[in-house]
């Protein structure tokens, strides 16, 4: 009672340490989910100028796009297609939103009209559309299918925001075009050529141990030029692979397994309540019955010749005489046994025409009042009419057959080869000869056969073959996650690097991988990895095992940059050689004495060059390739004058202007202007739009979901 009595005094204090106790945890759990907001951020994917992109909305999009696709994508490669399609639709409707831009019932009927044009149920007796007719569908739609009307109107809206879309992008092709001046300088840079001479001094003529880049070079020129060394954020991992497959001794057992096949064994059958004797490979009559009983893969019911064999054991077992059997022998990842169960010299393709009788309850005999027996006397006697007179087929397989891919054709099958018919239509078109004319049953119904035409007999064999796939079994498996559970442990409390060298494990790199990309070189695609790497919870030096299709990948996250300008170490290779072509230049630029290009050219030990005809449309010199600014600086100069030394692309140069013909004068530039008006309205919109997204504020999201 005293506990109690105090507890009951003290019952507010209690109450106020548990009240903090719990705002304690609550704010720690909002801090580390990213604030107030955290679970708004929970179901946004993006966020473009302020407006958000419902993660809900995404996903419904990223399944469609994927169930439309089937596997010719992956998920990541969805994710980025609907991302552009969002991002676009975003980016774009905020600008017609912003200029006011409304789509017009009439701009909508014309898009209709366009989209609808080829559609029966809206044309008219003349072949035209008619608008009457679709008004009269979309009422009817509205009384009789809410849903189907309710499609219709998201179709619609669909259409108003292309309709929208055309409208803001025809404003922006108004505002751009080519004035007359701007055509005139089109057709110079076409047509004002030049005669030249030039000295060319190449960079490869100074070694590079003459010019030293340092890193506070590099860090000037990445300063200089920030926008083009702007990078995402990105993580470095090294990782080692470990593949599941199959030991020696499951090898031995998938090998034992498919030779005890051969012999006859007795096993229990339930259905009978007593032992059974079950035949074997070498004594069963039914091959078909036995392989999918006994086979990881499939019985092949067909003849084959020689050429259909490959791998090492062909020629042996195509040698084999009937009834013979060879292996066990490993192929292709299986253990297999086969045996020739039946030779026949074949022709190797035949032609042949069909007529298709079908009936009622066969594929392609819905709707036929013809029953079974009616069938087979329809076909007996089509195939008697053929026989008196061959010339009749054509007209009998247009009125008579089912088969509508070939009936106007005559029935043609044109050539084919054993394996691609009916068992019951192969067999016979095969086993007779050419000119016959038969009746045949099969599945689709009576088939009466003309035989065209048979290539001539070569030794075909119809192959059994039982095959038992090596796979890793269950202690092998494991044994390796045993292995890998180890390697795990004593890479993440050691030197990864080291622990693996010690056990003779290979260990890959990757370098600067982005957080939205899903194959890691030399691993194929594991988004999972990328994501880890990319989480809140990864720290460099953290070590984890993920599962992968056949095996196990241990990676550990050795490096994060985040968004920004590249280090100097990244931009390096890229900024090393523009700098020390840099400085190249300033030293051949002090080497270089005389007044004339022979002075000079007989200085450095090159020689005097010429180029004819040359424009700045495309300012290419003979022997050295496109240099625009070269070209450009001898265009601007007299006849017989000679330049200040110039930087190139290759070298640097000294040029001297011999002649210069300027084109004539035009009566006027207006097919230029239109030239160059119709090239740059081309580019609008993608321009436009690079434009907008570039300025747009935009939070992607995507890697925490996908």
């Amino acid at each position: 009672m005293a506990v109690l009595n105090k507890i009951r005094q003290r019952s507010v204090f209690l109450i106020i340490i548990i009240a903090l106790a719990l705002f304690s945890f609550v704010l720690a759990d909002v801090i580390r989910n990213g604030g107030l907001s955290s679970q708004n951020s929970q179901n946004v994917i993006a966020t473009v100028n302020g407006d958000e992109i419902s993660r809900e909305e995404f996903a419904r999009e990223v399944e469609a796009f994927e169930r439309n696709m089937g596997r010719n994508v992956s998920t990541t490669q969805a994710v980025n297609r609907i991302w552009d399609q969002k991002l676009r639709e975003v980016i774009l409707n905020e600008q017609v939103d912003e200029l006011g831009i409304r789509a017009g019932e009439g701009q909508i009927t014309n898009l209709v009209r366009s989209q609808m044009a080829g559609n029966p149920n809206f044309t008219n007796e003349a072949g035209m559309f008619d608008e009457n007719r679709l008004r009269e569908y979309v009422a009817n739609l509205k009384e009789t299918s809410p849903e189907a009307y309710a499609q219709w109107q998201q179709f619609t809206s669909n259409l108003a925001k292309t309709a929208k879309l055309n409208t803001y992008y025809n404003m922006v092709s108004a505002g751009v075009g080519a004035t007359l001046l701007e055509g005139e300088q089109a057709y110079r840079l076409q047509n004002d050529n030049i005669n030249m001479k030039f000295v060319q001094v190449p960079y490869s003529s100074i070694p590079d141990s003459e010019v030293e880049v340092t890193k506070s070079d590099i860090k000037s020129y990445i300063d200089n030029h920030s926008s083009r060394f702007e990078t995402d954020a990105s993580r470095s991992l090294q990782y080692v692979i470990f593949t599941e497959s199959a030991s020696g001794d499951d090898k031995s057992e998938a090998k034992e397994a498919i030779s005890s096949l051969r012999d006859q064994r007795v096993e229990y059958n339930a259905a009978i309540g007593a032992n059974d004797t079950l035949a074997g490979f070498d004594s069963t009559d039914d091959y078909g019955d036995f392989i999918s009983n006994n086979s990881d893969l499939p019985f092949e019911n067909r003849f084959k010749f020689r050429n259909d064999f490959s791998g090492d054991n062909a020629e042996a077992i195509f040698n084999l005489n009937e009834g013979e059997t060879f292996g066990p022998y490993e192929e292709n990842g299986y253990w297999k046994l086969s045996k020739v169960v039946e030779t026949k010299n074949i022709p190797d393709s035949v032609k042949a025409s069909h007529i298709l009788v079908a009936y009622e309850g066969t594929q392609l005999g819905a709707g036929s009042a013809r029953n079974k027996e009616e069938a087979k006397q329809l076909a007996d006697s089509i195939a008697n009419v053929a026989r008196a007179d061959k010339e009749k087929f054509a007209d009998l397989a247009s009125e008579y057959s089912a088969d509508t891919s070939n009936k106007e054709q005559a029935g043609d099958l044109g050539y084919f080869v054993p394996g691609m018919m009916i068992p019951a239509f192969e067999n016979y078109v095969f086993d007779n000869s050419t000119g016959d004319i038969g009746v045949v049953e099969t599945p689709l119904g009576y088939h009466v056969i003309s035989i065209e035409d048979q290539t001539e007999a070569a030794k075909a064999v119809k192959v059994a073959t039982i095959a038992r796939e090596i796979q890793a079994s269950e202690k092998t498996m494991n044994d390796l996650f045993n292995e890998v559970t180890k390697f795990e442990i004593s890479a993440s409390e050691g030197d990864f690097s080291e622990v693996a060298k010690k056990e003779n494990y290979e260990v890959k790199t990757v370098k600067d991988i982005k957080a939205l990309e899903e194959n890691i070189p030399g691993a194929g695609a594991q988004r999972r990895v990328i994501q880890w790497a990319f989480g809140d919870e990864a720290s460099v030096g953290d070590v984890r095992r993920f599962d992968t299709n056949n095996g196990y990948i241990v990676a550990q996250l050795t490096s994060k940059k985040d968004k920004g300008l590249m280090s100097v170490e990244e931009a390096s290779s890229t900024v090393t050689p523009i700098l020390k072509k840099e400085k190249k230049a300033e030293v051949i630029k002090s080497r270089l004495k005389g007044s004339t290009l022979q002075e000079i050219a007989s200085n450095q030990g090159v020689s005097v060059q010429t180029a004819d005809a040359v424009n700045l449309s495309s300012p290419t010199l003979a022997g050295a390739g496109e240099e625009p600014e070269v070209v450009g600086a001898i265009f601007s100069l007299e006849a017989g004058k000679v330049s200040e030394p110039i930087a190139g692309e290759k070298g640097v140069y000294v040029g001297e202007l011999v002649s210069k013909f300027e084109a004539p004068a035009m009566d006027s530039y207006k097919g230029f202007a239109q030239q160059e008006s119709a090239a740059r309205r081309a580019q609008a919109g993608s321009r436009v739009f690079e434009a907008l997204k570039k300025k747009a504020e935009i939070e992607d999201n995507r890697s925490r979901f996908y």
